[in-house]
């Protein structure tokens, strides 16, 4: 009996003893150089943006160059503030992105919760507005600005980016939707709360990680957007993307205040990116576990 005994706990022990994970530290490893390569250039960029014009400028670089902020100076006291571009993009990214969150989300519960007639076709449609090439568009869509008198005015990329911008949000905030469990909605349903109630105490919360990070990608696209808003804007309504296009001149790349205006426009969406850092990870891998 005894020996059984043993056995059987011998047996037992060899079935739960979990096997050696040879591969991790290689997985790690690969993982380590591969987030290394692509930050590397973005660490080139700001460490350019430290030289002067002549030192940015060799070939090969010199890496040990000494340091100035004659970059930032030339960026922040040039010809052009740089000021009205950066609160154009600021504008036009956060109501962009509000306006997508107000409209995304009864649109993902309509389809994912208390699904339509035909929601499938509905989803279709709406990844299908993103097939056609933005530049197939560009025409027709300049012509309405000029004809309506909108060229040049912020509030028109505002609706340009907000439309861009839904189809993704609708698909991600749906898929996030999905993961809500039918017993809350019943609860909430059974205390007599009404739709937009619901919406806004019960689903939201849940949800919130998914909130934030459609909101981020929708932020980062608006933000990032170059074409609309190097056709459709001029001085009035420009943006912090056309405003580093003004560094490329006739008398050459000044890449040093290239490499200084470009490490300045990504600052609010490399600030944005890690306070949502959290809540971005949670997101994008909500709704991809059932």
């Amino acid at each position: 009996m005894t020996a059984a005994t043993a056995g059987t706990a011998g047996t037992a022990g060899a079935l739960n003893k979990k096997p050696k994970d040879r591969g991790g530290p290689w997985l790690s490893l690969l993982a380590w150089v591969i987030g290394i390569l692509f930050v590397l250039p973005v660490l080139w960029m700001v460490l350019t943006s430290f030289y002067s014009e002549e030192d940015a400028a060799t070939n090969p670089p010199a890496v040990f160059a000494p340091l100035t902020l004659d970059g930032y100076r030339e960026f922040f006291s040039g010809g052009a503030s740089p000021w009205p571009p950066l609160l154009n993009s600021l504008t036009a990214s956060i109501v962009s992105t509000i306006l997508v969150l107000l409209l995304c989300f009864p649109a993902a519960y309509a389809l994912s919760i208390k699904p339509v007639r035909k929601w499938t076709d509905v989803l279709f449609f709406f990844l299908s507005t993103k097939m056609l090439p933005i530049v197939a568009g560009l025409l027709p869509l300049y012509l309405f600005a000029q004809q309506t008198g909108l060229l040049d005015n912020i509030w028109l990329l505002i609706v340009f980016y907000t439309s861009m911008n839904l189809p993704i949000a609708v698909w991600m905030m749906r898929s996030f939707l999905s993961e809500v469990p039918v017993e809350m909605l019943e609860a909430a349903s059974v205390d007599g709360a009404n739709l937009s109630r619901t919406l806004r105490s019960v689903i939201a919360p849940v949800v919130m990680p998914g909130i934030a990070a459609t909101a981020l990608i929708c932020f980062i696209f608006s933000w990032n957007e170059l074409l609309f808003a190097r056709v459709l804007t001029a001085t009035v309504a420009e943006t912090a993307p056309v405003f580093l296009t003004g560094f490329v001149t006739s008398q050459g790349l000044f890449l040093a205040q290239l490499c200084a205006a470009a490490f300045v426009v990504s600052l609010p969406v490399l600030v944005a990116g890690f306070a949502a850092q959290d809540k971005l990870v949670q997101g994008l891998s909500l709704g991809s576990v059932k």
